[in-house]
């Protein structure tokens, strides 16, 4: 479906914001540099957001939207649960190599969230959701015999905490290691660990 001329103005606002905030962090970033990054004037900006505030929780939700898509495709596909979360890892891997700007991103939405009430809520939903779509894929290797876990609500946010902890390393501190090396050894681990008998992540 084509998105309508409305849905077009917005994707250009939420572009510009996400250069913004990369390049400015929230503090020091203004609606006039998203205005100036956009090349949309002043007035057409404050039609859709009513603050800078207002834009990059709407950025925040623009993900959701985005990766929730290809995220929930994974889990449908008619796959062994081991190669589901594979292809997991490899989503996040493909899309930090395309465009990092998103995880710099999120590192000040994190920041964000621990004095801002409105980002803390929208920051907790994009983990609820992304913890949901990892246990769905180990309650699937549970069921068909494929993962020995007990706890996968635990093991779901383990496996969450370190997809993240690797992109912010690489974000950091890359070390010269890529992030897809990086994602590959802790993906084999995980596998390990979830498919050999008495074994289990809690």
């Amino acid at each position: 479906m084509n998105e309508s001329k409305q849905d077009l103005k917005k994707t250009q606002i939420l572009d510009a914001a996400l250069k913004v905030i990369v390049d400015k962090g929230f503090d020091q970033s203004r609606m006039d540099d998203i205005v100036a990054e956009s090349g949309m004037s002043k007035g057409a900006i404050y039609w859709y957001y009513k603050s800078k505030k207002d834009v990059y929780l709407s950025l925040v939700n623009h993900w959701v939207i985005e990766y929730s898509a290809p995220l929930n495709h994974i889990v449908e596909e008619d796959l062994p649960a081991s190669q589901q979360l594979h292809s997991l890892f490899q989503f996040f891997v493909d899309q930090y190599e395309s465009d990092s700007a998103v995880f710099k991103a999120m590192v000040e939405f994190w920041a964000l969230s621990g004095r801002d009430d409105d980002f803390h809520q929208k920051v907790q939903k994009v983990y609820s959701e992304f913890v949901h779509i990892i246990e769905t894929i180990l309650l699937h290797g549970k069921s068909n015999g494929e993962f020995f876990i007990e706890d996968t609500q635990t093991a779901a946010l383990s496996i969450m905490i370190n997809i993240e902890g690797i992109i912010w390393f690489t974000l950091f501190d890359a070390n010269n290691i890529s992030v897809r090396s990086y994602m590959e050894t802790i993906y084999q681990f995980i596998e390990a660990g979830l498919t050999t008998p008495n074994k289990e992540l809690s």
